[in-house]
């Protein structure tokens, strides 16, 4: 009875698991996210050449460094020549957080002044518009049916 049995090695689980496939790394990983606070990479700099007027403008419209204790697992992924120390910087990226308000206010302001922009364009159309071929601004589509004679 003993000889028809497999020996333990045969019949692992790991014998049974499906291969790993290979992946392509990311070149930004996600970080994790903490809740009410919105991720982004902003630029410091460009093929070595550091880009001031870029980040200080984010830092003023809200956005501030993440600490690297705040993502420990960016730990061997920092750029060692760093001008941010303790901050997380990839290949002259650097990782940043606002509060999620600041994003729907952001948001909110560009819609507005998008739809500024293209109300002015209308009103500009409108007023050269003449009588006898009259330009339309209707914006809907609408689907009919019934029998088209």
């Amino acid at each position: 009875m003993a000889e028809n049995r497999l020996q333990r090695e045969m019949t692992a689980r790991v014998m049974d698991e499906r291969p790993k496939q290979w992946m392509q790394a990311e070149l930004l990983p996600e970080p994790d996210k903490q809740p009410g606070y919105a991720y982004r990479w902003i630029r410091v700099s460009t093929l070595n050449a550091p880009d001031p007027r870029n980040i200080s403008g984010k830092l003023r419209e809200g956005w501030e460094p993440v600490g690297i204790e705040e993502q420990p697992k960016f730990r061997l992924m920092v750029d060692p020549g760093s001008r941010f120390k303790d901050n997380i910087e990839v290949g002259g990226l650097l990782l940043c957080k606002t509060p999620q308000e600041f994003v729907e206010q952001r948001d909110a302001h560009f819609a507005k002044q998008s739809q500024n922009q293209v109300d002015a364009v209308d009103n500009t159309m409108m007023r050269q518009s003449d009588p006898r071929m009259p330009m339309f601004k209707e914006r809907k589509s609408s689907t009919s049916f019934g029998k088209g004679i």
